[in-house]
């Protein structure tokens, strides 16, 4: 068979040919009169056909190469560690979320690596470079491990990030290293906050108010007509870092930016300020409101809501269109007592500590509404004494678990110690069905009251007869936050316990799985922190 310029069949004709096979269509190709194996004629034509056209391609100017990796002098995580990382590399796609509604007694590495790269950042290790291309896929793929997989990864993930574009996110993410570098050097700071990526100026911004407070806010007040709505607002989220009175004037005037959302946190930045001007515009319209009733039978406050919203509240931040389903004065009056700070209710209130206020009686079934906003302003304020008082002792079984408020925030607002007993009491007399959001209050590792606490909570559970997947969250947080050395006392949960006659049918199997899992996923836990040790 002899193939010429003239009896060349065109690419397209040869690929159609070979995708529906030589038996459907006969090769597009003039063979002699000689038998041809039409399987092997479409193999020389496609051999031939790919020889003329890599003959006929122009040579192209070749591409500059690429800027040599920059260094980073950190050191690598221990070989074992190194190793355990590139399997929950691997792993990281083939399981599925963690928890009791999950089938097997395999752990879920893919669930471990959030926790190896937590661990791993606080050694100070960097990735090898090895896995940096795995690691940046699995930060693509899940943003919550951006954080921590850029920070190992560094400065070449940057590199790599520039020339791969599945890869842009960790440009937007942000250089950490080159804002703490910059952050030290003021003409360096200057042209990053000029140039830099928004995420890099972020990070610039708060690396400077850590060191000079003042600095930071003249290199923003330099820009700030000039920068998006958007970006205004997270820039002066930034502000929260080294916040103080030489701030009050840049935030007055932010009193009026055009954004509503820059207002209300410029609003709630000034509320966190004692001294300032909007505290005492806010403390005068908070007490105008609530006072002491002493006529009665015993004391009781009294509350008089606003009757109107005029425009120095809504340039204070108070926003004027209540939710659906709330009224207006209600909504009103939450805001200006959770703007007001907390200091001035000790005199109003005859010089009473917060737990005897919180104990008042409230006149007119204002009490909702009165505590709710004394909630929201001890989480502002990060008041420990008010967020202790309106939370009270855990509730008892038969009470009603926190009318007002939101009890896993006000948990946010104390020490980690009486946060984790708090719950754990909680547990005791509750049980785990609504503890979930108080649990994600608590530091990690659980302390061991919290931590006793819950494992005692799920053996009851187990002895009820009950099916595993109703804790499916609380499984799933048991094997992120257990201390690790819970694991011995666990072991005899995994046996397989006989179902009783109110279980459900296959509970106690399916219970040994989740205690399997849990027990396997907390001796891995303990075996990587020993890994990354050395």
């Amino acid at each position: 068979m002899t193939i010429t310029e003239h009896t060349a069949p065109a690419w397209e004709e040869l690929v159609s040919a070979a995708l529906l096979g030589t038996t459907r269509r006969r090769p597009p190709i003039e063979v002699g009169a000689e038998p041809v194996d039409p399987a092997g004629a479409l193999l020389d034509a496609a051999a031939v056909a790919t020889v003329r056209r890599r003959a006929g391609l122009r040579p192209a100017r070749s591409a500059p190469r690429p800027a040599v990796a920059p260094d980073d002098p950190r050191p690598l995580p221990p070989p074992a560690a190194r190793s355990r990382l590139r399997d929950l590399l691997n792993d990281r796609t083939h399981h599925g979320g963690s928890g009791g509604g999950r089938r097997g007694a395999a752990p879920s590495l893919a669930e471990l690596l959030p926790q190896w790269l937590a661990a791993a950042g606080r050694y100070g290790y960097r990735a090898p470079d090895a896995v940096l291309p795995d690691l940046l896929d699995a930060a693509r793929a899940r943003t919550d491990l951006r954080s921590d997989a850029l920070a190992l990864a560094g400065p070449r993930a940057l590199w790599l990030a520039e020339l791969n574009p599945e890869w842009k996110f960790a440009l937007r993410s942000g250089n950490r290293g080159a804002a703490g570098d910059a952050a030290a050097d003021p003409r360096a700071a200057q042209r990053l906050w000029d140039e830099g990526l928004f995420a890099e100026r972020v990070a610039l911004l708060t690396r400077i108010r850590e060191r000079d407070p003042a600095a930071g806010l003249a290199l923003l007040s330099g820009t700030w007509a000039k920068e998006r709505a958007e970006d205004r607002l997270l820039f002066l989220d930034a502000l929260r870092t080294g916040l103080g009175p030489d701030d009050e004037p840049f935030l007055e005037q932010a009193l009026t930016d055009r954004s509503r959302n820059v207002r209300a946190t410029a609003a709630e930045l000034l509320s966190a300020l004692p001294g300032s001007a909007l505290s005492h515009r806010m403390t005068e319209r908070a007490l105008a409101c609530v006072a002491l009733d002493r006529t009665g039978v015993g004391p009781r406050i009294v509350v008089e809501a606003p009757h109107a919203c005029d425009a120095a509240m809504e340039r204070d931040g108070v926003t004027a269109t209540p939710p659906p389903g709330r009224g207006e004065r209600s909504w009103w009056l939450g805001q200006l007592v959770e703007g007001a700070p907390l200091a001035i209710w000790r005199d109003r209130f005859g010089g009473r500590t917060p737990e005897q206020i919180a104990a008042l009686e409230v006149a007119d079934d204002w009490q909702p509404d009165l505590h709710a906003a004394w909630c929201r302003a001890a989480v502002r304020q990060r008041d420990a004494r008010w967020a202790r008082a309106l939370l009270g002792p855990p509730p008892v079984p038969a009470g009603a678990v926190a009318a007002v408020g939101d009890p896993a925030k006000l948990l946010s607002v104390l020490p980690e110690d009486e946060r984790a007993v708090w719950v754990a009491e909680f547990i005791a007399g509750h049980g785990l069905s609504e503890a979930f959001q108080l649990l994600g209050a608590c530091a990690v590792p659980w302390a061991e009251p919290l931590g006793r606490a819950v494992v005692d909570a799920l053996d009851i559970a187990r002895e009820a007869g009950s099916y595993p997947w109703s804790f499916s969250g609380v499984m799933g947080l048991a094997e992120r936050c257990l201390d690790p050395g819970l694991a011995e006392r666990l072991e005899p949960l995994t046996a397989t316990a006989e179902d009783g006659s109110n279980a459900s049918p296959g509970s106690g199997a399916y219970w040994s799985e989740a205690f399997q899992r849990l027990v396997t996923t907390l001796r891995l836990r303990a075996a990587m922190l020993q890994e990354l040790a050395g």
